[in-house]
């Protein structure tokens, strides 16, 4: 493996991330509470659907793209043995967050998700917004301790080692 492909892979694997998590932060504190100021129920599921439907493919891209680099990262640096150590706690984070929204974005959003959400919005879109927003400041809370888990870890500070 090569220098540059390292740097490579690291430089898509940030990049990928940012957009990723960036996405998500855009999602949870700025569309999220400007679609629930909108007047009517229906207002907000049209507009919420259509920018989410857009983002959804970023981030589709995106966490494909971190975890094909964060893959090809742990085994080009040999680093398997990290997941073994507590110390490196943010390496399981990473492949946690990243599986989670693996998961939601590829099964759960196309197979049940998005009928859900547009059924439970109808009946109670109040409700369903404010669930919704909760959800996504859950997963941005835990998407941003990982990211600082693994951006201080990466530079040698292994709180628990």
């Amino acid at each position: 493996m090569s220098v540059e492909s390292l740097v490579f892979a690291r430089v898509l694997h940030v990049l990928a991330v940012v957009l990723w998590i960036g996405g998500v932060a855009m999602v949870t504190t700025v569309l999220l509470p400007a679609v629930r100021r909108l007047r009517r129920p229906e207002e907000r599921v049209e507009f919420f659907e259509r920018i989410e439907s857009r983002f959804a493919v970023q981030a589709r891209i995106t966490t494909l793209i971190a975890g094909l680099s964060g893959f090809y990262l742990v085994h080009a640096l040999g680093a398997w043995s990290r997941f073994g150590a507590a110390e490196f706690w943010w390496m399981h984070a990473m492949v946690a967050v990243w599986a989670l929204f693996t998961l939601m974005l590829f099964v759960l959003e196309p197979l049940w998700l998005h009928r859900w959400f547009l059924a439970r919005a109808r009946r109670d879109p109040e409700g369903t917004f404010r669930l919704v927003q909760g959800l996504h400041w859950i997963l941005l809370t835990a998407s941003l301790v990982t990211i600082a888990g693994a951006v201080a870890g990466s530079h040698g500070w292994l709180p628990f080692g």
